[in-house]
């Protein structure tokens, strides 16, 4: 191999038979084999560390790499914990939610139950009043074909009391008739004299007298004893005639 000293064989005893005896150390040679080696060994070792430090800086690296993206992992972790505690207090907020609407359904319902109650209690009202009304209008219609009766009755009795006394009787308000007469006052022919008659109740009375009578009770009476209106209108007129005449 170049650069390797081989081993020298010696001969001792012509060496020693020489004048001047002395071995050949081939120092050179040693020394420059010995450089070698130390450069070969130096090479090595500059190439070992360069290699480990190459491996540990991959590893520095590699740590580097994996303590960020844990530290990444758990910050996202961290966010998914929070999230999740947002999740479950929107889930909590949204159960009381539907909790509450349940009991303001249950009391809607309730109340519609009893809205139904109350429109169906109405609706028997309603059909009730009807019933009534129609037994009310049953009932007036029979009045007033009595009344149409009596009317058509009495229609020619009463043209013929107007004419024979010289008055005018209609009717005012429900249950009343104002009378009025003329030609009572010889001076003044178209003087008025009335009065206004409630006929509502069974015992008949006179609400206005113009003018005033002083016998209106006495007459009152006879009319309520007697029940005859025609006769009390006569005589009302002529209790309005002896008021006249009176000086």
């Amino acid at each position: 191999m170049k650069g390797v000293v081989r081993p020298t064989h010696i001969d001792l005893a012509s060496i020693l038979a020489e004048p001047n005896p002395s071995v050949d150390l081939r120092l050179h040679a040693y020394e420059a084999s010995t450089s070698n080696f130390l450069r070969a060994v130096t090479n090595y070792a500059n190439r070992a560390v360069a290699e480990i430090t190459k491996h540990r800086n991959a590893q520095e690296a590699d740590k580097k790499r994996l303590t960020e993206k844990t530290a990444a992992v758990k910050a996202e972790t961290n966010q998914c914990k929070v999230k999740e505690i947002e999740l479950l207090a929107v889930m909590e907020r949204e159960k009381e939610e539907v909790r509450e609407a349940e009991i303001s359904i249950t009391a809607l319902k309730r109340q519609l139950a009893s809205i139904r109650e109350t429109c169906q209690s109405i609706d028997a009202e309603i059909e009730q009043y009807r019933a009534l009304n129609a037994n009310l209008k049953r009932e007036k219609d029979r009045e007033r074909q009595t009344l149409e009766m009596h009317a058509a009755q009495t229609g020619p009795e009463l043209n013929a009391c107007e004419t024979r006394l010289r008055c005018h009787i209609e009717g005012i308000e429900k249950d009343r008739l104002l009378i009025r007469f003329t030609h009572i006052d010889k001076i003044d022919i178209d003087r008025e004299f009335s009065f206004v008659l409630d006929v509502a109740s069974r015992s008949n009375q006179v609400i206005t007298t113009t003018p005033p009578l002083p016998n209106l009770p006495i007459l009152l009476n006879e009319l309520n004893d007697m029940r005859d209106i025609f006769r009390f209108i006569k005589l009302m007129r002529s209790a309005f005639a002896q008021l006249v005449e009176q000086p």
